[in-house]
């Protein structure tokens, strides 16, 4: 799991949003002066890789009222006190319908230094639809299958909305180790 960089004890919160919340500290500088530090915090996040029993790996194409059409995968944040695989399988439930028999967790991250939040990424394999998708009213969502081969060319998609996805996907395209290295860990 990723580490969480947390609040100095004398943050406080002067700022309370619907996602982000701002926190504010004094900090003492280097030559005794003090400046005001910032850093956000918001809801932690996961995103799924979900792989069908024919080894199709599941990606979305979405709408949201504010962006253009654009490409991912199943995911979203978590609910309040809500852990990250109960996250994970909810999100990829009501954006697709699918549930999966194997979860494992894959990676998580804290991407920004400045943002208190963990992105955590997994794998879902043994995929079966088991429902309509119960989207929220800010979403349109086409599900598509792709191949491995077509998944890790994503990479160079540029509506393709996973940073931290994408430069894993590069690196499989570039690199055959890499990229043999994703598939069995995929299809393992």
């Amino acid at each position: 799991m990723a580490k969480k960089s947390g609040l100095p004890k004398n943050a406080k919160r002067v700022f309370k949003g619907v996602i982000f919340d701002v926190y504010q500290w004094p900090q003492t500088m280097f030559d005794g002066s003090t400046e005001i530090f910032e850093k956000l915090k918001r809801p932690d996040t996961v995103q799924v890789i979900a792989i069908t029993k024919d080894k199709k790996i599941l990606i979305l194409e979405e709408q949201q009222p504010t962006k253009k059409p654009f490409l991912g995968i199943p995911g979203g944040r978590h609910e309040q006190k809500e852990t990250p695989l109960n996250a994970a399988k909810r999100e990829l439930r009501e954006e697709t319908g699918y549930t999966a028999n194997h979860w494992r967790l894959w990676y998580a991250e804290q991407p920004y230094s400045k943002i208190i939040w963990t992105i955590s990424i997994f794998i879902a394999d043994g995929i079966n639809q088991t429902t309509s998708p119960m989207l929220d009213a800010g979403e349109k969502i086409k599900v598509k299958k792709l191949s491995f081969n077509e998944f890790i060319l994503l990479g160079l998609n540029p509506d393709f909305h996973e940073p931290s996805l994408k430069a894993k996907l590069l690196e499989a395209l570039y690199n055959p180790r890499a990229k043999a290295k994703l598939k069995k860990l995929l299809f393992r």
